[in-house]
C-alpha cells in the first residue's frame, strides 16, 4: 500500500470519491465580514473544524458564534449557513460525512 499526502490550497474543496476517502473537505479561508454561503442542507452531518476566527452559524433556529479551536457539528437534513464576523481571517475545515458534497440550496 502506498499513501501519498495531496495538497489542497486554503480555499479548495475535495470529494472523497476522488482520494479513496468516505469524507469531503472544504478548505475555507475568508476575511471578507459577511461573506459565506447561503442556507442550504446535506443529506448526511456537517462538522466545522475551526481553526481560527469566528463565524454566525444559523443552525436550524438557533444561531451561535463558533471561533478557533472550536467544532461544530451540523445534523444530516438541517438547514445552515454561517457568515464571518470581523475581527481577523476565519479558517475552518468543513467536514462533510459523504464521498461526494450533496447540497439543497434554501435560498
Amino acid at each position: 500500500m502506498t499513501v501519498q499526502p495531496i495538497d489542497v490550497a486554503l480555499d479548495a474543496s475535495v470529494e472523497g470519491y476522488l482520494i479513496g476517502s468516505p469524507v469531503s473537505i472544504i478548505r475555507e479561508f475568508a476575511s471578507t465580514p459577511g461573506s459565506g454561503p447561503r442556507l442550504h442542507r446535506h443529506p448526511y452531518v456537517e462538522t466545522f473544524v475551526i481553526h481560527r476566527g469566528r463565524a454566525l452559524f444559523t443552525v436550524g433556529d438557533e444561531q451561535v458564534v463558533g471561533g478557533g479551536g472550536q467544532i461544530l457539528v451540523v445534523p444530516a437534513l438541517v438547514a445552515h449557513r454561517f457568515e464571518v464576523l470581523d475581527g481577523g481571517t476565519y479558517e475552518a475545515t468543513h467536514v462533510h460525512a459523504n464521498d461526494r458534497f450533496i447540497t439543497e440550496w434554501l435560498e
